[in-house]
């Protein structure tokens, strides 16, 4: 796969966290930051493993803490998987 979408990241999400009291991510949430939405750091690692193992990518530590809004994490892995 060259790139991830909005829908493919919140689907990898959803299957990491589960719903967020009910609330959908929607697209109009994608810069803000995950503590905003919900997410803890924890929930982030879990979210980096998955697109780890899905995507075949090495996401090292630096910047998963670099990863602190869905657009982020997109804008991260789309520039690598096209470097690939």
């Amino acid at each position: 796969m060259s790139s991830i979408s909005f829908d493919d990241l919140k689907a990898i999400m959803s299957r990491c966290t589960g719903e967020l009291d009910g609330r959908e991510l929607t697209e109009s949430d994608l810069s803000t930051s995950f503590t905003e939405i919900g997410y803890d750091s924890l929930a982030v690692l879990e979210i980096a493993s998955q697109l780890q193992r899905e995507y075949g990518l090495q996401i090292p530590d630096e910047a998963i803490e670099e990863m602190d809004s869905p657009q982020a994490v997109i804008d991260y892995v789309n520039t690598n998987l096209a470097a690939v």
